[in-house]
């Protein structure tokens, strides 16, 4: 999923052998942000199963086995706070305390008993992910919360799996551009979940 980049992601994608797997680009004609990405991506999926993967690998491929077990037709998301032993190298420390204090407001205002919504290892049943993807609003950076919290809302289960994880410095998150502005959709996540927008209803097939 090429989000409007100017880099030519798309052409050398393209131009990669696949070697028998099928690889299908899609373009945005202009950057709408990773959640809008993400929404267009999961539309387009085919499969049983969908996979949700930050592409540094900062979560090895490997462990999507210990996501597969724990599915069970709902959502399985890779953990760093269930087990911090796995952390093979820490991201520094200001981010590590900006993403703890997050979480906090999302288990406050959108989804409740999770302690990392933010590792960007997350596997989906694909019935499911395609729905929850459909009733998706946010673009920003604040999109897979909003996925778990309709997901939690519609009475899904959402298991938290320990992964081995690893910090990589040349992450292209902003911390405190991007925390803002996720603060701000987390505010409205919270306000629809409020308002009853967030509901059993929202999770219906389109």
């Amino acid at each position: 999923m090429d989000d409007g980049s100017a880099d030519e992601t798309a052409e050398i994608v393209k131009a990669v052998p696949t070697d028998g797997v099928s690889l299908k680009t899609l373009v945005h004609a202009r950057n709408r942000g990773k959640g809008a990405a993400v929404r267009t991506g999961f539309g387009a999926t085919e499969g049983e199963s969908i996979l949700l993967c930050d592409a540094d690998l900062s979560t090895p491929i490997e462990e999507l086995e210990e996501l597969d077990r724990s599915l069970a037709g709902g959502v399985a998301i890779g953990s760093r706070a269930v087990d911090r032993s796995l952390i093979e190298k820490a991201q520094p420390r200001y981010r590590d305390l900006m993403g703890r204090v997050f979480n906090l407001a999302v288990q406050i205002l959108a989804v409740r008993g999770i302690r990392d919504t933010q590792c960007g290892f997350k596997l989906f049943d694909g019935v499911l992910g395609r729905s929850l993807a459909a009733h998706q609003r946010i673009d920003g950076f604040a999109f897979d919360v909003e996925l778990l919290a309709l997901a939690q809302a519609g009475g899904h289960e959402i298991r938290e799996v320990p992964v081995r994880w690893r910090h990589v410095d040349e992450s292209r998150v902003q911390p405190v551009i991007h925390s803002a502005d996720m603060f701000l959709d987390l505010l409205r996540i919270g306000w629809w979940r409020c308002t009853g927008r967030i509901g059993r209803e929202t999770l219906l097939e389109p």
